[in-house]
């Protein structure tokens, strides 16, 4: 239990710090895919996942936005 209460504490602390990434979403996907890895013993390699699908869909949503303000104009 107090293991599984650290994670939550870690984790929460990492997602807040997160916002502030150089890499978008990198930080966020690579902390959700360490607990989803963790789960399986696979930390790392979900870590390393999470941060490649994370600032994929950084990038898309980014990308998206820069579409919807070009067509406002």
């Amino acid at each position: 239990m107090k293991t599984l209460s650290k994670l939550v504490i870690t984790l929460g602390l990492f997602l807040a710090v997160s916002a502030q990434a150089e890499a978008q979403g990198c930080l966020k996907g690579a902390m959700i895919g360490a607990a989803a890895g963790h789960v399986a013993h696979h930390a790392v390699m979900g870590a390393v996942g999470g941060c490649v699908v994370g600032h994929h869909m950084a990038s898309k949503k980014q990308k998206e936005a820069e579409a919807k303000q070009q067509q406002q104009k």
